[in-house]
């Protein structure tokens, strides 16, 4: 693809995040691979699917396109849309397995909520590898012999994401609000909608001041209530104050921006949380459940720690455990507890009643939080 062809992919796959948007399924042939050439597996999102492709330039390589239902990893493979099933049926149908002489899959880190290592394994016959989370990191993985270090297993929020992240909520409101003021508020539908792209820039890009502060519980809740508090009194000073220097500043017309404001705002800030990689969803009530380790069970092979992607654990191969000094990052995505092979792992409630691994692979979360057989 074209570097204009990409461009104009990126901003349509940015503007519409919010909506799937599949690729064809099967097999992608990047560079000249050959019988020894690694076998990488992504989602159908078709955003995703082209940023593989361009972070695999100069990289022979077989690339493998999963049904997701034009979803991106993460929130398929934890919704249940990206399963064992769907990756051992691109594994069976594809054609790979007459391409190559080996029987290795990378697969994206962030699947390892929902596609099982060792089950995919025992079905299909080939040996799963969890890669990196970004791409972009891709080619590194593989001049370094598959070795991940900690900085390729972490999500990140860099400032590239969050302007992502708030065209992707932009827009959508921005159409929707342009549709509601051309009938009734006409003469404002251009300063409405430049109004939702600056809250929103500034929304997300300022995350960093206030984001070490959200969690969940009280603390979390009465962080978002300041941010809204902040930005809604902000906007309207500075929108007041245009207003009275134009010498045009009736209340009902002021009273109308606090309004908008105050609903675009809402609508942002209802699911900010659930919009970053850093923390759960503040819809979902996995939110208050904890990761707790049972040392008697845990032999320290280390599969927690490759799927984590908030680096909360420690392992000692030497001394067969496992720890997690930094649980108060986790986000409870659940991958470390699907991919246990003995079951060590378990969410907990904040009343000490647990939810087992085998409730977690077998039911997965729906958009609100709920989790129902998939």
């Amino acid at each position: 693809m074209s570097f204009l062809g990409y461009a104009l992919v990126s901003i349509v796959g940015t503007l519409l995040r919010l909506v799937p948007w599949s690729s064809q399924t099967g097999l992608l042939e990047i560079g000249r691979p050959d019988r020894d050439s690694p076998v990488l597996l992504t989602c159908n999102f078709r955003l995703t699917v082209e940023r593989v492709r361009r972070a695999l330039r100069g990289v022979d390589a077989y690339l493998l396109v999963a049904n997701s239902r034009g979803i991106n990893v993460w929130c398929a493979a934890t919704g249940g849309l990206l399963t064992n099933h769907d990756v051992l049926s691109v594994l069976k149908t594809s054609g790979i397995e007459d391409r190559v002489d080996h029987r290795q899959v990378i697969l994206p880190q962030l699947a390892a909520t929902g596609v099982e290592g060792r089950v995919l394994e025992r079905k299909s016959g080939w040996k799963v590898v969890w890669g990196p989370v970004y791409a972009d990191d891709i080619p590194l993985f593989l001049d370094t012999q598959l070795k991940k270090g900690a900085g390729m297993r972490q999500v990140r929020f860099p400032w590239t994401e969050r302007l992502e992240m708030a065209a992707s909520w932009a827009f959508p409101i921005s159409v929707v609000l342009a549709l509601i003021t051309a009938v009734f508020w006409r003469h404002a539908l251009v300063s409405a909608i430049c109004v939702v792209w600056v809250l929103a820039l500034v929304l997300y890009m300022s995350f960093p001041l206030y984001g070490r502060w959200l969690g969940s519980g009280f603390r979390g809740g009465a962080v978002l209530l300041a941010v809204f508090a902040v930005l809604w009194v902000a906007a309207m000073l500075v929108l007041a104050s245009y207003a009275f220097a134009l010498g045009y500043a009736p209340w009902g017309e002021i009273g109308r921006w606090g309004v908008l404001t105050f609903a675009v705002l809402g609508v942002m800030l209802i699911d900010l949380m659930g919009s970053t990689p850093l923390y759960k969803s503040g819809l979902h009530e996995d939110r208050i459940l904890k990761v707790v380790l049972d040392e008697g069970k845990c032999r320290g092979v280390g599969y927690c720690e490759d799927v984590c992607p908030r680096d909360c654990y420690e392992v000692n191969r030497a001394q067969h455990s496992a720890a997690m000094p930094r649980a108060h990052q986790c986000v409870q995505c659940g991958a470390c507890i699907v991919q246990c092979p003995f079951d060590a792992l378990q969410f907990q409630s904040p009343r000490g009643e647990t939810i087992t691994p085998e409730t977690i692979r077998k039911f997965k979360l729906n958009l609100m939080g709920k989790r129902v057989e998939r």
